[in-house]
């Protein structure tokens, strides 16, 4: 099963020739289910999410943010709202939102998304997420960090399949919001990467992002996965970047994609390299 996480950078830039560099990449990679962060919708009008599931032949499932008016300020237009979606190969045959906790001068709606995907003989518990930016956020995110794994718990029951954790935490891998998802009993699967293998999904290689003070590119992206079930199942098999350079001239996002190789339930086993080798 391969699974990709993606920011949009919502309406921002050249939005309308970005959505084409978006589907072109989405297209090469041919997820099985995408958790994308910063999707746009226009009031009564196009929803992005619904747009990139038409051309990529998925089924969609969006959730507006309940407080865009931050957003929308930046762009100068209130019809324009943000969200939380998830394309998938398979149908959702269950669905729920939850609203992350902030303060009223930092509260812009952000959302954690679940849907079970109706993979057949082991539903699929799948996630995503997006935190709450800026340096000045850190304890916030915790709590927001916190309520997510809270939530993942109460949804992650009745299948063999582990949960499915995606999203943009805002946060670099060392920071206390990204360590408390290990102590909930999931794995960032960028431990599987090529090493060396470019990581950051903040680059600042992205003319988007070369104006951000002098910050080094960083990886703020995630994909996280519960322990594999029965016979390996959804074991990680290989992760990288992607949508990482520019498309017929255009860069798709600000952030580049992860995506994660899953094995199903007859995938062979991983060769062992010593004694004591996880499973993971």
């Amino acid at each position: 099963m391969r699974v990709v996480t993606w920011n949009l950078w919502w309406r921002f830039g050249p939005w309308a020739e970005r959505r084409e560099a978006i589907l072109a990449v989405l297209r090469e990679l041919r997820p099985d289910v995408v958790g994308l962060q910063e999707v746009w919708a226009v009031d009564g009008g196009e929803n992005l999410a619904e747009w990139l599931a038409r051309g990529l032949g998925l089924h969609a499932a969006w959730w507006p943010s309940p407080a865009p008016g931050r957003w929308q300020r930046r762009i100068g237009d209130d019809t324009v709202g943000v969200g939380t979606a998830v394309l998938s190969r398979r149908p959702v045959v269950e669905r729920a939102v939850l609203r992350l906790p902030a303060p009223a001068e930092l509260d812009d709606g952000r959302l954690a998304a679940y849907a079970r995907l109706d993979v057949p003989g082991h539903r699929v518990p799948f996630f995503t997420v997006h935190l709450t930016s800026g340096g000045r956020a850190r304890a916030v995110r915790r709590e927001q960090a916190a309520a997510l794994a809270a939530f993942v718990a109460r949804h992650r029951h009745g299948t063999a399949h582990p949960p499915v954790v995606t999203g943009d935490f805002n946060a670099r891998p060392g920071a206390p919001e990204v360590r408390l998802l290990r102590a909930a009993g999931l794995r960032d699967a960028w431990e599987h990467a090529e090493p060396g293998a470019p990581s950051g999904t903040w680059d600042t290689a992205n003319p988007y992002v070369a104006h951000a003070d002098g910050e080094p590119s960083v990886r703020i992206d995630y994909v996280h996965v519960g322990p594999p079930g029965p016979g390996g199942l959804g074991r990680v098999l290989a992760v990288r970047r992607s949508g990482d350079g520019p498309v017929d001239g255009v860069w798709p996002s600000d952030h580049a994609a992860v995506v994660v190789d899953l094995a199903d339930a007859g995938t062979p086993p991983a060769p062992a390299t010593g004694p004591g080798t996880p499973d993971w």
